[in-house]
């Protein structure tokens, strides 16, 4: 069975079976996965996907993009190999297979966040290795550009609210050096939080 893993947050990386990721053609193509991966909760139609990467393409030219990048996506992340595949398509749809056996840093962190338990909120902020997508851009397609700043600024509001949450667990359980830590590493994010702020010098 094929394991593939997915880096989103600090710098874009995917690796198959632990080793990089290097055939992908072109940003497009590494675009297209980065989205497919964290919006896997529903099928995408393929004109939305056009429009997404090849928004100032005409319909029909940039749905024979988004063939070809699909094309090779699915050879580079091994996905006809793969059991089950890495991608579900159909001619009117893709969607990633979140039953394949992948793993997605987002996806766990959010978990993570969604138990709201301080062990699992340290390993959660662990996870974050930096910004959504960081360094990464696909300069001549304004709607994934949108769509990775909304998605960036929403993970980090999600971070900030679970360093702060850390912290305050943390002093009120007397672990002053731990609160300290995460309270500092919350104003490494945000400096002007003035919550943070009164966090670390309480």
């Amino acid at each position: 069975m094929r394991h593939l893993s997915l880096s989103c947050l600090g710098p874009f990386q995917v690796t198959l079976d632990g080793q990089p990721i290097t055939t992908f053609k072109s940003v497009k193509v590494r675009a297209l996965l980065a989205y497919l991966a964290v919006e896997a909760g529903r099928p995408h139609p393929r004109e939305v996907l056009a429009g997404l990467l090849w928004s100032d393409w005409p319909d029909r030219d940039a749905l024979v993009n988004l063939r070809s990048a699909l094309s090779n996506l699915r050879r580079a992340i091994g996905d006809r190999e793969a059991s089950p595949p890495f991608l579900l398509i159909t001619r009117d749809t893709l969607q990633f297979n979140t039953a394949s056996d992948h793993r997605l840093d987002v996806a766990a962190f959010l978990g993570l966040i969604t138990l709201g338990e301080l062990p699992g909120l340290e390993e959660a902020v662990q996870l974050y290795q930096g910004s959504f997508l960081e360094g990464f851009s696909v300069g001549d397609s304004a709607p994934f550009e949108e769509w990775a700043l909304v998605t960036r600024e929403r993970l980090a509001r999600q971070m900030a609210a679970a360093l702060h949450r850390l912290a305050e667990g943390y002093e009120q359980r007397g672990k002053y050096a731990k609160a300290r830590s995460f309270a500092r590493r919350q104003l490494e994010l945000e400096p002007w939080d003035e919550g943070a702020h009164r966090q670390l010098m309480r």
